[in-house]
C-alpha cells in the first residue's frame, strides 16, 4: 500500500462511518407513552413520522391528534430480539383517536429499541 493510499482508505472509512452514523440516527425510533383514563401504551415513531406530524416532541403528537382527531403508529412492548436479549420492538400497527383525557409524554427505556416497518 502506497503512502498515498492508506489516507484515501482512511478518508473512505471515515465517510463510511459517519453515513451508518446518519443512517441511524435518522432511522432511530422515538418512544412515547399515551395515557387515557382506561390504559397506558407506547408508541414508537420514526424521525420521518414525526417530521411528517410537525415536531419532534410529545406536543407535536398532542397536537396532531387534537387538530387531526387520529394518528396512526406502531406500539411498542417488550418482546426478545434475535439474540435473546429483551428490547422494545413494534407489536402492532394501531389508530389513536383524540380524547379529552389523553396524555402524550416521552417514554425512556434501558432496552434497545427495534425500529418498525
Amino acid at each position: 500500500m502506497t503512502s498515498l493510499t492508506r489516507p484515501m482508505f482512511g478518508a473512505l472509512a471515515t465517510l463510511a462511518l459517519t453515513a451508518s452514523a446518519a443512517l441511524a440516527e435518522e432511522a432511530k425510533t422515538s418512544l412515547f407513552k399515551v395515557v387515557t383514563v382506561k390504559d397506558e401504551i407506547v408508541i414508537g415513531l420514526t424521525a420521518d413520522e414525526m417530521k411528517t406530524i410537525g415536531g419532534n416532541d410529545a406536543g407535536a403528537i398532542a397536537h396532531a391528534l387534537s387538530q387531526k382527531g387520529d394518528l396512526t403508529a406502531w406500539q411498542y412492548n417488550v418482546h426478545r430480539g434475535p439474540n435473546g436479549e429483551l428490547q422494545m420492538a413494534p407489536s402492532a400497527k394501531i389508530a389513536l383517536l383524540a380524547h379529552a383525557s389523553l396524555r402524550v409524554e416521552p417514554y425512556s427505556t434501558t432496552y434497545t429499541v427495534a425500529p418498525h416497518p
